[in-house]
């Protein structure tokens, strides 16, 4: 995997910056998720892997908290506390987690972090009726900010979020039933899915802080351009990723004929390659194992995978010319920069 987009080596600055962010922040989520009453808390803590399906204590993974992480970084970067930062930080780790409850139930997701996920486990109503209170608590968070200027700024950063969310899955929705889908539209379906809400968490990051509104844009566009090449490495993992790494099955992407931003790149490459794999995709079923296989080697000689390879690679050096306008300090520059190779990884 040495392509310029691949999956990078871990990297040890970016992974301990994710630790520290996830223990600071996991007090304002029990806090939170503690208001709940079962049986809506324990699914609740199922899915962000506290408990086992009873409600016993257990050390399943959590996920990364990129996006947590990327609000107490980004409010250090512009001079702030990181401890301003930790309520606000947890909200939209609450807005991330409910997205990814319903797109579990929205994919037909079995699996996520190499455990069952909450659907599978407790039901699709009550995996939606905890996302749904997540969702709720997560603005609970916001109005309860102890620096009420920034609430309102917060508030409208998040749902300003949440909408483009909708409309990104619905995009991805809708992208299954099509037999044609363009690569700008792909690539603008992932803006809405992934790019705004680490633009948001970056934007809130600043927010928290009480920035300026020019270092606040520039974190903001930091964080789209960011999250697109997350998404781009992510959709890499879908096709050619390690299950041990991904926790979902190999070439999950494929198996669904999941129109991921390789294969549309792919699919519209003009090449053999790229014909036989809409034929392979136009056959209007799952694919079996074998056809997965195929599948990803005619989208690698398609192009497919060397095309979402510079692109990732593109977004992230918009992302750090963007950072630079937002004017971190050094070390604040330095973590950000260790998060954003951390984020090339995998799981979220």
């Amino acid at each position: 995997m040495a392509g310029a987009g691949s999956p990078a080596a871990p990297d040890s600055a970016g992974l301990q910056l994710l630790g520290r962010a996830r223990e600071a922040i996991q007090p304002e989520l029990r806090k939170a998720v503690d208001r709940l009453s079962d049986p809506t808390r324990t699914v609740a803590g199922y899915h962000l892997g506290w408990c086992d399906r009873d409600g016993y204590p257990t050390a399943a993974n959590p996920g990364k908290g990129i996006r947590p992480a990327l609000v107490l970084a980004c409010a250090q970067a512009v001079g702030g506390p990181a401890e301003a930062a930790y309520a606000p930080a947890a909200a939209v780790e609450l807005v991330h987690q409910f997205s990814i409850l319903h797109d579990d139930l929205m994919d037909a997701d079995a699996t996520r972090r190499g455990r069952p996920t909450a659907w599978a486990v407790f039901g699709k109503a009550q995996a939606l009726l905890a996302g749904d209170a997540l969702l709720v608590l997560a603005f609970r968070i916001l109005t309860e900010l102890p620096t009420p200027q920034t609430e309102p700024g917060c508030a409208r950063e998040l749902s300003g979020t949440l909408l483009e969310l909708v409309i990104g899955q619905a995009a991805d929705l809708a992208f299954e039933e099509r037999s044609e889908v363009a690569l700008d539209e792909c690539l603008a379906m992932a803006g809405g899915k992934t790019a705004s809400l680490f633009a948001a968490a970056c934007a809130i990051g600043g927010m928290a802080a009480v920035a300026d509104p020019a270092r606040v844009r520039a974190l903001r566009a930091f964080g789209w351009h960011l999250g697109l090449s997350f998404q781009l490495v992510d959709d890499w993992l879908g096709v050619w990723g390690d299950p041990r790494t991904t926790g979902k099955p190999v070439r999950a992407d494929l198996l669904r004929r999941k129109k991921s931003l390789p294969v549309v790149a792919a699919l519209h490459s003009g090449t053999p390659a790229g014909r036989r794999l809409a034929e392979l995709y136009g056959r209007g079923r799952p694919l079996s194992d074998d056809e997965a296989v195929t599948a990803a080697a005619l989208v690698e000689d398609a192009g497919g995978r060397d095309w979402v390879e510079r692109e990732a690679a593109r977004q992230k050096g918009r992302a750090m010319a963007e950072l630079a306008l937002a004017e971190p300090t050094p070390e604040a520059a330095d973590a950000l920069a260790s998060l954003a190779r951390a984020a090339r990884m995998r799981d979220s």
